[in-house]
């Protein structure tokens, strides 16, 4: 393996101009701006090694159209004789810019050691390690076992269902075409994560009825039974949901209990003429809320429970009535840590890094989701550069260093699990 290190040092310059042609792809998602050139930018790249590359449109999936495809790149290297397949997958898409930046989101600076740019860390810095460690081993040995894909997909920061998850449900992220999958999200260089909490969205709406503002008595005020929600969440739901803690090593502390965010409450009439309300009694109040939950809860009675205490509202509070609508769900995905991809990594981090690495979970949801339900695949992990707490964050930036140390990592780990070294 000395030599494959040997290459990927003499080629962080080229590692950070990767990272920053990527960065300047400026591929935001909604509405999936640039998607066709970014995963044509990577496939020619992949091609000039060797790779055979195919480019799959999520068609039909949420968002896709003419004007905005929801365009995917995966791209093959077989070796030169059987064995398992390795596949690096990293999502090309990132979240809108926001405001507070003091540096241009899509120039790709390099500063102090580090890269900044929207999607630095998230994770355009570990798709760019992931083809520079898998192009550092093919250099070095392109007799090499087995198989490595590395693939560029869509809409993970809205669900995936344009991309990891409609290719799962194509056989692309299932035996026997692949084995272990590493998907290169900002999770900290010395840790592994094997898993992520579940999530369920979902909308609440209280019924009320119209009348004039200046006679609330003869309606009925959706909003104020909206707060009668409100005072049982806090009174009742959110202590019961301090009180769990799991198992699994949730990053950080916080999210190691259930929680639930209140994303938006929206009643009543819009605004008229010069943000004049509009002088009606609300009929109609809407929430939307986020729960996250733990593998030790099932989804089943995340639901059971919001839908217990709204009925519960309703026997015991007059004219009370609601409605509530899934928008989204994710079960908890949790990887063995003694499984071969994430011990494997977890050695590398070891060698390379000379640190003990830290066995974590997400508290939020990236694609594992998709590679586990549906490609029923569980050997999968996320490691890659990148400080998680900087993502989707003004003056994004990932650390050079660090890209550097996770292509090792990476290229260590791919050439253990084809069988190259011991």
């Amino acid at each position: 393996m000395d030599a494959v290190f040997e290459k990927i040092d003499n080629r962080v310059d080229e590692l950070v101009e990767l990272t920053r042609d990527l960065i300047r792809f400026p591929t935001i998602n909604p509405p999936g701006e640039a998607y066709r050139p970014c995963a044509e930018y990577i496939g020619d790249r992949l091609k000039k090694r060797g790779f055979v590359v195919e480019y799959v449109r999520g068609v039909g999936t949420p968002g896709d159209c003419d004007r905005y495809p929801r365009t995917n790149i995966v791209a093959r290297k077989e070796g030169a004789k059987p064995g398992p397949c390795v596949h690096f997958n990293g999502h090309i898409d990132v979240v809108e810019v926001g405001d507070g930046w003091t540096v241009d989101p899509f120039e790709g600076l390099v500063e102090d050691g580090k890269v900044y740019g929207r999607g630095a860390c998230d994770m355009k810095g570990g798709i760019a390690s992931a083809i520079i460690a898998a192009e550092a081993l093919i250099d070095t040995d392109p007799n090499f076992p087995g198989a490595i894909e590395i693939s560029g997909t869509v809409d993970e920061e809205s669900g995936g269902y344009g991309g990891v998850a409609y290719l799962a449900e194509r056989g692309w992220f299932s035996k026997p075409r692949v084995d272990h999958v590493i998907i290169p999200e900002p999770l900290n260089v010395d840790r592994v994560c094997i898993g992520h909490r579940g999530v369920w969205w979902a909308e609440i709406e209280t019924k009320g009825r119209i009348a004039h503002g200046s006679m609330p008595f003869l309606g009925d005020s959706a909003i104020r039974h909206m707060s009668a929600v409100l005072e049982r969440f806090e009174n009742d739901l959110y202590p019961t949901l301090s009180a769990r803690h799991s198992d699994m090593p949730v990053v950080p502390d916080g999210a190691r209990s259930s929680t639930m965010n209140i994303n938006s409450v929206h009643g009543g009439q819009e605004e008229g003429h010069e943000g004049l309300p509009a002088p009606c009694v609300a009929d109609s109040c809407r929430m939307i809320i986020d729960r996250r939950f733990l593998i030790e809860e099932s989804l089943d009675d995340v639901r059971g429970e919001v839908r217990e205490l709204l009925e519960e509202v309703a026997r015991t509070r007059p004219d009370f009535r609601f409605d509530l609508r899934e928008l989204f769900a994710v079960e908890p995905s949790l990887a063995d840590k003694d499984a071969p991809v994430a011990s494997t990594t977890a050695a590398a981090i070891r060698e390379i890094l000379k640190r003990e690495p830290e066995f974590i979970c997400s508290p939020g949801t990236y694609d594992q989701k998709h590679v586990d339900r549906i490609g029923k695949l569980k050997d999968c992990i996320a490691y890659g550069p990148g400080v998680l707490d900087l993502a989707h964050q003004p003056d994004e930036w990932v650390g050079i260093e660090d890209m550097t140390s996770a292509a090792k990592v990476m290229a260590l780990t791919t050439a253990r699990l084809l069988g190259q070294v011991e």
